[in-house]
């Protein structure tokens, strides 16, 4: 066997099975027997000439000749698709499939439509969208692009802060008129509140009042959760007060189901950032989905859009 019978199919195996480490996961991803994964990455390793993959029971880890064959194979496989998005781009008619990766409540909320929209005016464009609030490796699993909340560091890949998200403190009509409504920051003492127990200081309100003046107000209840939707569900349900994402509430303030608190005083903004992988940054169809959300970020209420970048 020669270097000929290297192909793209095995090529791609091998490159997603380095970034997993996994036979299984792969053929699963892949939607093909594990077998056939063991195959090609049998038949790459033959046409190579050098083993590339070191395999135990536990894990797969790349060999040193490996790792120098996996550089060159993502920039193989990004030119091959480039070449096919431009030829397809003469035709007017960008196609394929984006895979993303979005903070689960802003993504059932919001995201998906702007991703409907996005669609509509890219028929041919497919996208898998995945709803986790978890900091996902994206080369790992596959993603093209992520959307999250709060602070990011990872600096492999290529961010861009879309906004500011705005947040407020609210709770429902029913739960201020029996345990009272606040007036002022120590007037949530004794209040139940409902805690986001995967966002880190959320034992603390920090408010900022109209004078420029800092609170920092003890914040705790009986009701704690690590998803968004179901402290909205909470809030609702008058089982407490809660700083909210203005996207998060928004519908229910306008509707009178929910009502703002201490609206003179102020909560801290959060990040709303995308990151892209810097291989498939060049990507036509990425490009195209990139700056569209970046256009359009702004339709999400309570989100502040961030100047054009230079």
């Amino acid at each position: 066997m020669d270097n000929s019978d290297a192909t793209l199919e095995r090529m791609r195996s091998f490159v997603r099975v380095a970034e997993r480490g996994s036979l299984s996961a792969v053929a699963r991803e892949l939607s093909v027997g594990q077998s056939t994964i063991t195959r090609h990455l049998r038949e790459l390793e033959a046409a190579v000439g050098v083993p590339l993959l070191s395999r135990t029971t536990r894990r797969v880890t790349m060999t040193d000749e490996g790792s120098r064959y996996y550089a060159k194979a993502v920039q193989i496989l990004r030119l091959v698709e480039q070449a096919a998005d431009e030829a397809r781009g003469t035709r007017g008619a960008p196609a394929g499939t984006i895979r993303i990766s979005c903070t689960a409540a802003i993504g059932v909320l919001h995201i998906s439509r702007l991703i409907f929209a996005f669609q509509d005016g890219y028929p041919d464009i497919g996208v898998d969208l995945s709803l986790t609030d978890e900091r996902v490796d994206l080369v790992r699993e596959g993603v093209d692009i992520a959307l999250r909340l709060g602070p990011l560091t990872d600096s492999a890949m290529k961010l861009r802060v879309l906004g500011q998200s705005r947040r407020l403190l609210v709770g429902a009509p029913g739960y201020l008129a029996v345990r009272g409504r606040p007036t002022v920051p120590r007037d949530l003492a004794g209040h139940e509140g409902i805690q986001m127990s995967n966002v880190a200081g959320s034992d603390t309100l920090a408010l900022q009042g109209p004078g420029e003046e800092r609170h920092a107000v003890p914040f705790g209840g009986r009701f704690r959760v690590d998803h968004g939707l179901a402290a909205r569900e909470a809030l609702v349900a008058g089982r407490g007060i809660a700083p909210a994402h203005r996207w998060l509430v928004d519908d229910l303030l306008t509707t009178g189901r929910l009502e703002a608190i201490l609206p003179d005083y102020s909560l801290p903004s959060v990040p709303l950032s995308m990151l892209i992988v810097p291989e498939r940054a060049g990507i036509a169809r990425v490009r195209l989905l990139v700056d569209f959300l970046a256009e359009q970020i702004g339709a999400i209420p309570g989100i502040e859009r961030s100047r054009p970048e230079r």
